[in-house]
């Protein structure tokens, strides 16, 4: 919980409303999206009941999720002032994630989930889920006018390199007498003295 504070504060003013826009996102998928009708069997009544956007698990709705976890990650992770780059910039994702989530809720209005041959409605929760998408785009947008630089690229060695060797060291060398020298070298018997 302290990493999540401090990463908070750590974020600009314009990432912050694309962290509330993605959190805002992901609550609007437990809120009621769809409107079913059915039939009572034993008292042949129509009633309604509502379900969230995990009621009817589409491709869209697993979309939707990954569009707001991944916004989530990425600004946690710019909280904690790691380093990476993405194509773009980080604007220029977010304010395309915010696009893309808002085509797919479009999208689902025409694809509603099966009512079994009754009509199937469009709840608050859904509405409040496109305004949403509409704000982590527009925050996205903000992100990339205000051209925050990313935090530089920090090249870590993979296997950290060990120090360099020293060579021991060597006693100094004393000098060697000429005629000592010319001794060790020499392989021939020395001539007899001519006395």
């Amino acid at each position: 919980m302290t990493r999540l504070i401090s990463a908070w504060r750590a974020l600009t003013p314009e990432q912050r409303l694309a962290g509330g826009a993605s959190g805002a996102l992901f609550v609007t998928m437990f809120l009621p999206w769809y409107g079913l009708q059915s039939l009572n069997p034993k008292s042949h009544e129509i009633y309604s009941h509502n379900i969230n956007a995990f009621g009817d698990v589409s491709f869209v709705e697993a979309a939707i999720f990954l569009v707001a976890a991944g916004v989530m990650g990425m600004l946690f992770a710019r909280g904690e002032r790691r380093s990476f780059h993405l194509p773009g910039g980080d604007g220029t994702v977010v304010m395309v994630a915010g696009g893309w989530a808002a085509l797919l809720i479009f999208y689902r209005v025409f694809s509603r989930p099966a009512g079994h041959g009754y009509p199937v409605g469009i709840q608050w929760g859904f509405f409040l889920a496109f305004v949403a998408a509409g704000a982590l785009s527009f925050a996205g947008w903000r992100m990339r006018t205000t051209g925050r630089p990313e935090p530089p690229l920090v090249r870590r060695p993979r296997h950290p390199s060990p120090p360099p060797a020293t060579a021991p060291r060597r006693a100094p060398r004393r000098p060697v007498a000429a005629t000592e020298a010319t001794e060790q070298l020499s392989f021939e018997d020395p001539a007899p003295d001519p006395d």
